[in-house]
Order: structure tokens, then sequence, then C-alpha cells
């Protein structure tokens, strides 16, 4: 998911450059919500991590 993000920024940037307003704020507005949806699984995962703990076979 953290790499959908990184390519809807960089081709929100290259939007941006080519003169594409329309098209690199929708683009920049995906990655923001595809980086804080990746941010919460992330957490999510640390939290599930913690109290599940390792165990060891």
């Amino acid at each position: 998911m953290l790499g959908w993000s990184i390519a809807f920024f960089i081709l929100a940037i290259i939007a941006g450059l080519l003169g594409f307003t329309g098209i690199a704020g929708a683009m920049a507005g995906v990655a923001q919500v595809l980086f804080v949806i990746f941010l919460v699984l992330l957490v999510i995962s640390f939290i599930i991590r913690a109290f599940k703990g390792r165990s060891v076979v």
C-alpha cells in the first residue's frame, strides 16, 4: 500500500509539472488517503504484535 501511495505521489508531481492541476490534485488526494490507511494498518499491526508476542517453538 505504501508503494501505491508513492506511485500516486510521483504521478501527481509529474501531472503538476505538465500543467494538469486538476489531475495532480486528485492524485495527491489519493496518495494522502492511501498513506494514512498504511499508517493506521501499521500501528494496528504493531499493537497486535505487542499483545500477541512471539511464540518460541
